[in-house]
């Protein structure tokens, strides 16, 4: 490669890219699928073999927008598989696809050009739409009970039609943060059924599925033949790295440890407790911080008492000492502030999208405040002048430090807790299934979200599957079907800050705070600055690991003589 001068862009201080080398990442789970139609909720790598219409502007500057927040707004997203895309009326949207893309050339598909019938198919198949009965499990039905139809206007258009003209829905439903819009291949889904099986791995991405080992690890190779070209350095065609592996370490002592050996390139969802350990003995490592993407919350049955009286609930929130966690516990890492169900920090960074604490009205800030003897007050007023004995369903995988601080926080005001601990899987499963009667902790709640506004919206629907508070409020159902109608982004704004508001002063949940999570990269990878589903082993998994890891790149001399 020829040697470059600086451009004056904001990218010259990673250096001139370089071929070659490997990029291992921690999977803190076992990989389970590789076919989008069944995985959505599971740890799943395809986004490194399968695209989607529209991915992240690789060129943006990170000051403008970091991708490092679960929602992709769509004035930052750029054509992946296509071209370009118009609403040229309510309802219509027309993607036109890039031409000259084709499948990897692997049996059945053999390099054949991928065309608009492809993305019907995957919809299709997806949604139970036309010769397909059974639509997936994962689909958010709220999401695409909206859509009509996909049709294939051209071999390079096609065009969706929509019982809703709120452009911001439909493009959070077909190109947003989930692994649902990744495009798999008909051939292949003809000849195997199914693509539960690595071995049928074909896409448009820029690697290949080499090898899998289920509890060990996953290794992808380049695609020599890829077509994409570096937007930062367009004379360079991509992918830059050989392999990317994904190696399955489920202990988090296990996996500081290869960091800190140099064995894995990218640790994400590292603690602040984690990472000024690692600052202590490998300052060299990079640590990149961003809130989590849920705020911490306590989940009770809002269907079932003393739940159902938001004199308990506003007794529970009246209970935490918001600042002295942040400062105490947290170590001055994270504000003081409770979120409703937009996090407080989209707020701030997008101005306009939700409703942040510093715009509530005081009387309802004071619902926040630590107040024992007021919530003393509201339990004897909802019939608890002694308080109550409740149960709580615990995740043993969240802080259980943190959880000592709110059994004793709920104990000084008259609460005592039966503790039933769950293995994370099995939480999950028996929560999402609302099996549980009374209260909930895990990492992950319905408050402080950073995913797109929609997906706000839908929290505590009556009728969406995310609903397990079991929430039914009438009020709150309006607002989905509102924001629906709303034919601007104005009008959504207004909808979803009304939300918000209402969220707040129902306290549906116990909201703590929004801690930091940092992710963990060795210096001498370039590229990577924490961009949430570049590698994320979360649910929405890696949905954009073909763009990123085309890109990405590794610094070998920096690394050999970092002495690695």
């Amino acid at each position: 490669m020829k040697k470059k001068t600086t451009t004056g862009n904001w990218w010259d201080i990673l250096g001139t890219p370089q071929y070659g080398g490997e990029m291992a990442i921690r999977a803190s789970r076992n990989i389970e699928n590789f076919d989008p139609y069944f995985s959505e909720g599971n740890t799943s790598i395809y986004g490194g073999w399968l695209e989607r219409l529209l991915s992240d502007d690789w060129a943006l500057d990170p000051a403008i927008w970091d991708y490092k927040m679960a929602w992709h707004p769509s004035k930052f997203m750029k054509g992946l598989l296509a071209e370009s895309w118009e609403f040229p009326e309510p309802g219509t949207h027309v993607v036109h696809l890039k031409k000259g893309i084709h499948w990897q050339n692997i049996p059945p598909a053999n390099g054949r050009e991928f065309v608009a019938d492809d993305v019907v198919f995957h919809y299709n198949r997806l949604l139970g739409l036309n010769n397909f009965p059974n639509p997936s499990p994962w689909p958010t039905e709220v999401y695409f009970k909206e859509l009509i139809s996909v049709t294939a206007q051209d071999k390079y258009t096609v065009v969706f039609k929509w019982a809703t003209p709120n452009t911001e829905f439909i493009m959070e439903a077909l190109h947003g943060v989930m692994q649902r819009q990744c495009i798999e291949n008909p051939e292949a889904v003809k000849k195997w059924g199914d693509l539960s099986d690595w071995h049928h791995a074909i896409g448009t991405g820029s690697f290949f599925m080499k090898e899998f080992v289920s509890g060990s690890h996953a290794t992808l190779i380049k695609d020599p033949n890829y077509r994409g070209f570096d937007e930062r350095h367009p004379e360079n065609r991509v992918p830059y790295l050989d392999t990317i592996k994904y190696v399955v370490m489920t202990d988090d002592e296990e996996a500081l440890a290869a960091m800190r050996a140099g064995k894995i390139d990218i640790m994400e969802r590292v603690s602040h407790a984690q990472v000024l350990a690692m600052q202590k003995t490998n300052p060299e490592i990079v640590a990149i911080r961003n809130p989590t993407t849920q705020a911490v919350t306590i989940q009770p049955r809002n269907d079932h008492a003393p739940f159902n009286d938001i004199r308990v609930r506003k007794a529970m929130q009246l209970a935490f000492d918001l600042p002295a966690l942040a400062r105490d516990f947290y170590h001055g890492s994270v504000d003081p502030y409770p979120n409703a169900v937009t996090s407080r920090y989209l707020s701030m960074s997008f101005k306009g999208w939700g409703y942040a604490y510093e715009e509530w009205p005081q009387e309802l800030k004071d619902e926040y405040v630590y107040n024992p003897t007021r919530a003393k007050q509201l339990l004897t007023e909802a019939g608890f002048p002694h308080g109550f004995k409740t149960n709580i369903v615990v995740d043993i995988a969240s802080d259980m430090e943190l959880f000592k601080i709110i059994l004793k926080s709920f104990a000084a005001i008259g609460i005592e807790m039966e503790v039933r601990p769950m293995e994370s899987n099995a939480c999950t499963a028996f929560v999402g299934e609302k099996k549980y009667d009374q209260l909930v902790y895990r990492q992950y709640g319905p408050l402080g979200h950073t995913y797109a506004p929609f997906q706000a919206l839908t929290r505590f629907y009556s009728t969406a599957p995310v609903n397990i508070l079991g929430v039914n409020d009438p009020i709150y159902d309006s607002f989905y079907p509102q924001a629906l109608k709303a034919s601007g982004e104005e009008e959504t704004k207004k909808i979803l800050r009304a939300m918000n508001e209402h969220v707040a002063r129902q306290h549906y949940a116990t909201c703590l705070l929004q801690p930091a999570e940092y992710a963990l990269c060795q210096p001498w990878l370039k590229g990577y600055s924490g961009q949430i589903h570049s590698v994320w082993m979360g649910i929405g998994g890696p949905s954009r690991l073909s763009m990123y890891g085309a890109r990405f790149w590794i610094d070998h001399k920096l690394k050999k003589s970092l002495g690695h």
